[in-house]
């Protein structure tokens, strides 16, 4: 029998809630966790969208393995909400991952008020939320796990990109100091920090790959892979961690000239 294409189940019976599930890498983790046996939580503002993923999710699995919940990052309520609609669905909450971002342009001088105050809301204020409303059902299963989707903004400096680059710096400062506050309560918290990946949200942008030393750009399923080891228990003695998926192009300056 050819057994390369099977699932091997790495998240089996694993309950996951993901934020900005609808698109991009979201959808891709969506997917990837429901095929290596996880149940998914689809949350997001955009309602058809998700509820077509939730579909296909469900139709390949053959079982109502995926539920929609619709989902404002930036409310507490609307969190709070969808993790109880969790819990109902499922039972129980084992993975929490916090993708939902958006970005804006704009340095501290030229970036509007509006575009400041919307994305650290977004990007930096929806990660906690998310966390202050998971954290007491993660707390019950005794080993839990919180992917906080960052980006390579948040690890070096961006230019023209103050508030997206201050909410991705702030969601590593959270994930560090969350690991340590919750490591006695078996929740590991992580960071990853994507580069240049060809998603939606991206799309538009005017990019050369040059600085990247691997020379292209990185696909979701690439970052979906990182997110079902942080959920899986294979990282289980791994927590507090900030790791890049870019291609190495935060390793250094790869457009020196040598010689």
């Amino acid at each position: 029998m050819n057994t390369r294409n099977l699932p091997i189940n790495r998240v089996s019976g694993k309950v996951v809630l993901i934020s900005g599930a609808a698109q991009g890498m979201g959808a891709s983790h969506a997917k990837t966790l429901a095929s290596e046996g996880a149940r998914v939580v689809v949350a997001d503002i955009q309602k058809q969208p998700a509820r077509d993923l939730v579909s296909e999710i469900n139709h390949a699995s053959g079982d109502e393995i995926a539920v929609y919940c619709e989902l404002d990052v930036t409310s507490f309520k609307s969190w709070t909400e969808t993790v109880e609609t969790t819990i109902d669905a499922f039972g129980k909450l084992d993975g929490l991952i916090n993708n939902a971002g958006i970005f804006t342009p704009g340095n501290a001088e030229k970036a509007t008020l509006e575009d400041w105050n919307r994305t650290i809301e977004i990007d930096l204020t929806g990660t906690y939320l998310g966390m202050k409303a998971s954290i007491p059902y993660l707390r019950k299963q005794g080993h839990s796990s919180i992917v906080n989707v960052s980006s390579i903004a948040g690890l070096t400096g961006f230019k023209d990109r103050a508030a997206y680059s201050a909410a991705k710096w702030g969601v590593l400062g959270l994930t560090k100091t969350s690991a340590m506050d919750f490591a006695a309560d078996g929740i590991r918290v992580n960071s990853i920090h994507p580069g240049s990946i060809e998603t939606p949200l991206n799309a538009h942008l005017e990019r050369g790959f040059g600085q990247i030393p691997l020379g292209h750009p990185g696909d979701v399923r690439d970052v979906s892979s990182l997110v079902l080891f942080l959920i899986s228990d294979e990282s289980r003695f791994i927590t507090g961690a900030s790791i890049a998926i870019d291609g190495g192009e935060t390793a250094g300056n790869h457009l020196r000239q040598t010689s």
